[in-house]
Formats: structure tokens, C-alpha cells, sequence
């Protein structure tokens, strides 16, 4: 084959141990990256892993595309001394997709065609059927890729422009295969094209690879946008009509008996949603108080707005005069009728402060923490459970005499969640470990930092509320 105008070579050729040595790197590269491949488990809800896996396919086929290449480099070098072959693993046979490089040379003085044995592999083509002139080439591309083609070799032919692109053919076996190709006119001594010369390589599974990282990367990016945007409305719908989710929770009145209540709401370290957490706390047309804290089931806009009509619900039965037993029963029965979300779990207390008594039930756990005089416990659990699902069904509820300085802490599932470490128990008498500096606190304000600060640390899966009320005198 003449020489080519613009090809570039090297001033000397590798030695063949060198590249011998290459091929072995470039295998045990090949291997690790295929490890890391099989590790990354990935399922139809994982857009990021999603992500990771097809960026590791596409390593994969660049390294194998590479350890093709030196090897054809391989085989176009001298015979290595047999003394000086280097040891090396048994080859690993080349994926069925992966094709090498072909090239082609179209003589236009004496329209002789010259494919190498490549060539005809990557277009399906037996060498019996010879090579295809450079005029009949387009026939095998797609109809749009047609104009192209034609276009890079008139200017290739007529102005020496070299030629550097893809397009797809159709192969003989019907199979569509994307191909780029490189070529350059090849000159005579009158400075005229005499023939044109070119490499084909398949890139097929190369550029399906790149197609699968685009789109898994952008299905990640799509999840993120949206979960953003579900976090910003459900940020929003909280400012519009839930309580605040810091600072203190001060009632308009401060009667004799009244209470001292503050709470924290501390978000989940796994989720950039909000979840169904709430807490809440209510004056009362009589004089006693609402306490609530509980959970929704999910995340997000869904979570939030089930929240928004779970708490206008609860306020306005609390509003009627309702006990909490029946309703939270009420409530149950309420959410029950909805799509979603799910009740997870509650506590709903009324405080007289005229008689210092406390009205409970819960749905679920954990139970109200009382603590008194340096000491704490967990408030026994009201004996009955929900009787029937029919109109005036109703949680049992139970009643606690309390006393002036008497701490109450209501919190939600997630403030001591299960961990390897901690079991939900342990999770409880670490709180109840804290009563003696909870008792010397001079505010709720100042009890729930403390217990923010032993908790706020752990990464929880959930979101979690904590409120906490001191009986005042």
C-alpha cells in the first residue's frame, strides 16, 4: 500500500516486548475494573447505581477496544526471540461484539478495491463477494447517512480534507452496526488524488455504552430534580400550615398549672425528602392542653400534605371536647379512608392543669418519658387496644396525676432507632439516663437541647419529633 499523506508515524517502531507488556497491563486492568462491575448491585430503582454500572461497562469496552488494538500492533511486529517472550496468562477470547479495525484502499486510476480480511468481517461481507467500490459503499449505510458519506469523500477526493466520522450500515445479516471511519486521499506526483485509503472500526458496543451512561446519568439527574422540587413544596406546605419545626411552643396563656413546652423536629440523614414526622401542641377552649407527636408513613409532598389534613383533623376533634382515646380512634379511622399516607404511630395527651392530670393513648409506641425529682420512666401503656372499626370506636386511654416540676418527653420512633449498636431499649434508658440533668434544666427549651445533643448526632433512616413539656406551679 503506498504511503498516505497524513499519516503519522512514529520515528522508530515499539519493540515487541514492550508492547507484550502493555497487552498484560492492560488485561489486569481489565480484570479489576470487571470486579468492580460484578460488585456494583444495582436494581430497577437505583438510578445511581444504574450510573456506576454502565460507566463500568463502558471502561470495560474501551480497555477491550485497546487490548485489540495492541494486539493487531502485536502481529504487524517482528517475532519476538523466543528468550525473550515474557510470561504471560492463557488469552481471553475477544467478546462477540467487539470487532476490530478494518482498512480499505480505493485506487481511482485503476478502480482496483483492496479490504483487509477485517473489513469484510465488519461489514458481514465474504471475501468472495469482493470488495465494494467506493461509488457502491453508501449503499449499505442508512438513508440519512448517505449524504454524509458522500459529502466527506468528494471533499476528501477534491480538496484533501481528511475524513473523520460515523455513520451505520446495514450488514448482509441485517444486523445495524455504527462504524467511524478516518481516511485521507492518497496523492501522485501531480499532487492529484490517485486513490483514498481509510480505516473502519466498529463502534457499536462502544457508543451503546456511551448511550447507557448518558441516559442512566440523566435518569439520576431527572430523580434529583424532582426530589428536590418535592423537598422545596414540602417545605413550603410545612411554612403554610404546620407548626414550626424549632424554637419554643409557647401558648397565649400562661395560667397557674400552665405548661412549658418546646420541641425539635431533626430530619433523616438518608432522605433529602421530609418525612410524615410531626408534633404539635394546642390550648384548649376549657383550659387543658393538647400534646401530640407521631408519624406518617413515606416522604415528601404526599407525607406533608397527609400531615396537613392529619393535623387539622386532630386539632378540630381536640377543638370539640374529644378525649384522646376515641380520638385516636377517630383519627385511625380517618386515615384509613384515605389512598395514603398510613398512619405509623402516636401519642395524644390531654393536660388539666386545674386537677395536674394527664389523658393519654397511643397508637403504636414509644410511650410518654416522665421525669420527677432526678429520676425517670416510661409511662405504663393504657390497657385496651382499638374496639371495632365501626363510629365511636375508641383506643383505650389512661390517666397520670402530675406534679409541679414534673418533665413529660413525647417523641417519635426515630429519635432512638434501632441500630446495630442500640436496640429501641437501649435507645429508652438512654433517655432515662438523662433525667437527672434534665431535671436540673431550667426550661423545655434547654431540656430539648440536651437531648438533641445526645441524639441529634446519630445518622437515622426516618425523620424524627421531640417534644417536651415541665408541669410549671
Amino acid at each position: 500500500m503506498p504511503s498516505h499523506l497524513f499519516a503519522d508515524r512514529p520515528a522508530q517502531p515499539p519493540e515487541p516486548g514492550s508492547v507484550d507488556a502493555l497487552i498484560s497491563q492492560t488485561r489486569r486492568l481489565r480484570g479489576d475494573v470487571d470486579a468492580v462491575r460484578r460488585d456494583t448491585v444495582v436494581d430497577d430503582d437505583d438510578a445511581q447505581g444504574r450510573w456506576q454500572r454502565a460507566l463500568c461497562d463502558l471502561a470495560v469496552h474501551h480497555l477491550d477496544d485497546l487490548r485489540e488494538h495492541l494486539g493487531q500492533l502485536k502481529e504487524g511486529l517482528p517475532p519476538i526471540p523466543e528468550a525473550a517472550v515474557l510470561p504471560q496468562a492463557a488469552p481471553e477470547a475477544a467478546p462477540e461484539a467487539q470487532t476490530r479495525v478494518g482498512s480499505a484502499e480505493w485506487n481511482l486510476l485503476t478502480d482496483e478495491v483492496s479490504w483487509s480480511d477485517e473489513l469484510f468481517q465488519i461489514f458481514g461481507r465474504s471475501p468472495e463477494a469482493g470488495a465494494l467500490p467506493l461509488d457502491e459503499l453508501g449503499s449499505t449505510l442508512f438513508s440519512e447517512d448517505q449524504p454524509l458519506l458522500t459529502a466527506w469523500v468528494t471533499a476528501c477526493l477534491v480538496d484533501g480534507r481528511p475524513i473523520d466520522g460515523e455513520f451505520r450500515i446495514v450488514r448482509a445479516d441485517g444486523r445495524v452496526r455504527t462504524l467511524h471511519m478516518r481516511g485521507e486521499p492518497v496523492l501522485d506526483s501531480d499532487g492529484c488524488a490517485a486513490s483514498m485509503w481509510a480505516v473502519l472500526r466498529d463502534v457499536s458496543e462502544l457508543r451503546r455504552s456511551q448511550r447507557a451512561v448518558r441516559e442512566s446519568r440523566d435518569s439520576l439527574q431527572r430523580q434529583r430534580e424532582i426530589a428536590q422540587t418535592e423537598h422545596r413544596l414540602a417545605v413550603e406546605l410545612q411554612e403554610a400550615v404546620l407548626p414550626p419545626w424549632r424554637g419554643s411552643l409557647r401558648f397565649p396563656h400562661s395560667d397557674a398549672g400552665s405548661l412549658d413546652v418546646a420541641a425539635h423536629y431533626l430530619p433523616s440523614a438518608t432522605s433529602a425528602l421530609i418525612g410524615g414526622d410531626w408534633y404539635d401542641a394546642l390550648e384548649l377552649p376549657d383550659g387543658s392542653s393538647m400534646l401530640t407527636v407521631g408519624d406518617l408513613t413515606g416522604h415528601g409532598v404526599s407525607a406533608t400534605s397527609g400531615m396537613a389534613m392529619m393535623l387539622g383533623a386532630l386539632r378540630g376533634m381536640a377543638m370539640a371536647g374529644i378525649a384522646p382515646g376515641p380520638l385516636m380512634g377517630w383519627l385511625n379511622q380517618l386515615l384509613e379512608t384515605s389512598v395514603q399516607p398510613a398512619l405509623g404511630s402516636a401519642v395524644c395527651c390531654s393536660y388539666d392543669p386545674a386537677r395536674r392530670v394527664l389523658t393519654w393513648a397511643q397508637a403504636g409506641h414509644p410511650a410518654p418519658l416522665l421525669f420527677r425529682r432526678g429520676s425517670g420512666r416510661a409511662l405504663a401503656p393504657p390497657e385496651g387496644i382499638l374496639l371495632g372499626a365501626t363510629s365511636g370506636a375508641s383506643y383505650g386511654q389512661a390517666e397520670e396525676r402530675l406534679e409541679v416540676g414534673d418533665l413529660l418527653v413525647l417523641h417519635t420512633d426515630g429519635l432512638t432507632p434501632r441500630s446495630i449498636e442500640f436496640s429501641r431499649a437501649d435507645g429508652t434508658e438512654r433517655l432515662l439516663a438523662l433525667a437527672p440533668r434534665l431535671s436540673a434544666a431550667r426550661s423545655a427549651q434547654d431540656c430539648v437541647r440536651l437531648v438533641v445533643e445526645e441524639f441529634g448526632e446519630v445518622e437515622r433512616e426516618d425523620d424524627a419529633c421531640l417534644l417536651v413539656a415541665r408541669v410549671g406551679g
